[in-house]
């Protein structure tokens, strides 16, 4: 069932192109919901045991995939928010087409890297939501695309070629008969070479995140992506740095993280404060949302590499849960804009004419900036009680990022929704069935996974548990 569950959106992504006209939309719709339904059965079930099979024996590659409870948690939220972006871009994007193909093929490319447990089809299945990324800003992106593509594929290239060479130094050095995780982690590696295959990892995964100083193509990259916000949905998703780091990175190189732990909690610390501070100089919705996920991408960063239970647990959660309210957010400037023509925080006056989007927008703003009783406020605050017990300071300094959120969010929120509407501007409809939908399905997440955190705790918590245990924690 777990192969079902990664092909499937791949597979609906292929029959699209021999499909005609509007029958495209539907297609998407029935791949989307079907991947869907498949993890939901195969949550029921506890997730997959890992299975493998020698795929290139002669290079020691092997197709090993497997669905432990954090795996699951992140193909659920995949498929989840997949399915919403199908929904929303096949009635409000023109010539769809092309953006359901490519948003089914990188589901199918997320969910293989949540399913690998091999390094180099892990590889594989990063390397392959590039190209649907690329695609999609280079057909419905903006007037600057190019220099965004551009940009966008050097980091993703030059971050993934540092993981590649560590990869094959992991094998390399082990001496272990493939590429599969427990073959490499049942030959521990000496010390002396872990700093090294360690900071190659880092260096790839720091570009994916993302964080401080390798974001440089993340701005451009939501600017200049659709205005609908569907592609930086799967952007957001596209953030996996965090769970490559947490699944091989730590365990694979123990020692060699417990000795730059600190170093790399500073610098985690350091991106969530920056990222805050330039988001709230940001006049364009699609900007400051850019910034606000760097800002949450540096709490993730800092909970996985303070190797603490409590904090990797919550930067798990934050990883998670922040796919769907910031995803929800993207979609939400998309409605903005197909209403005022603008992606620009100085708009005015959305409240008086779209109440509901407004409250729904607001509600997504709250879990964002981890109000109490919303999915984000699990995970900011379980990284910030277990990054305490490491480094206090750096906490604090991380925890300032919180008090910066509600500045730049409730700032920009104020500007668009609130202040006076423009004189002359015609009256603008609110919130239509199939984005009330959209919007709420996200809110209704935030809001029971802000309340009710047990189930999705429950899921990523053993999985924490071995790592550490392994790591000697």
């Amino acid at each position: 069932m777990i192969h079902l569950l990664m092909y499937i959106p791949a597979m609906a992504a292929l029959l699209l192109v021999f499909t005609p006209g509007a029958t495209k939309k539907y297609l998407a719709i029935a791949g989307t919901l079907l991947a869907f339904i498949v993890n939901l059965l195969l949550w029921q079930q506890g997730g997959a045991d890992t299975t493998t099979a020698p795929w290139v024996p002669t290079l020691g590659i092997t197709y090993s995939v497997g669905l432990d409870g954090v795996s699951l948690l992140l193909t659920l939220v995949t498929s989840f928010m997949s399915l919403l972006c199908v929904l929303y871009a096949a009635f409000n994007v023109e010539r769809p087409g092309p953006m359901l193909a490519n948003v089914l093929l990188m589901e199918s490319g997320l969910l293989g890297i949540f399913a690998s447990r091999d390094l180099i089809l892990f590889y594989i299945f990063f390397e392959a939501t590039l190209i649907p990324a690329l695609v999609m800003l280079a057909i419905y992106g903006g007037p600057r695309r190019v220099q965004a593509l551009t940009k966008f594929a050097v980091y993703t290239i030059i971050g993934s070629l540092f993981m590649l060479l560590s990869m094959i130094g992991v094998k390399y050095y082990s001496g272990a008969a493939s590429f599969a995780l427990a073959d490499l982690l049942a030959k521990p590696l000496d010390p002396k070479v872990q700093t090294w295959l360690l900071l190659g990892f880092v260096a790839a995964f720091s570009v994916k995140l993302p964080m401080f100083p390798l974001h440089g193509w993340l701005p451009e990259f939501h600017e200049e992506n659709h205005n609908s916000g569907v592609p930086d949905v799967m952007g957001t998703l596209y953030k996996v740095g965090g769970y490559g780091v947490f699944r091989f990175a730590l365990p694979l190189f123990p020692d060699a993280s417990e000795e730059l732990r600190i170093v790399l909690m500073a610098l985690a610390a350091f991106t969530t404060l920056y990222a805050a501070w330039i988001a709230f100089q940001q006049v364009n919705w699609k900007r400051l949302l850019a910034y606000a996920g760097l800002s949450h991408m540096g709490l993730v960063a800092l909970g996985v590499f303070s190797m603490n239970e409590i904090a990797t647990t919550g930067a798990l959660y934050l990883l998670a849960f922040q796919g769907v309210y910031m995803g929800a957010l993207f979609l939400a400037v998309g409605m903005v804009n197909s209403r005022t023509g603008s992606v620009g925080t100085h708009f005015g006056g959305l409240m008086d004419d779209a109440p509901v989007l407004s409250g729904l927008t607001m509600t997504l703003w709250f879990a964002a900036i981890a109000v109490p009783g919303l999915a984000g406020f699990i995970g900011e605050f379980s990284v910030m009680l277990g990054a305490y017990q490491v480094s206090p300071w750096l906490a604090f300094l991380a925890g300032l990022s919180v008090i910066a959120a509600g500045a730049y969010a409730l700032t920009a929120y104020q500007k668009t929704y609130w202040e006076t509407k423009p004189q002359g501007t015609t009256l603008l409809k609110d919130i239509s069935g199939l984005e009330g939908l959209i919007l709420v399905s996200a809110v209704v997440v935030s809001l029971v996974y802000g309340i009710y955190s047990s189930p999705a705790i429950a899921l990523i918590r053993p999985t924490v548990d071995r790592l550490l245990q392994g790591l000697g924690g």
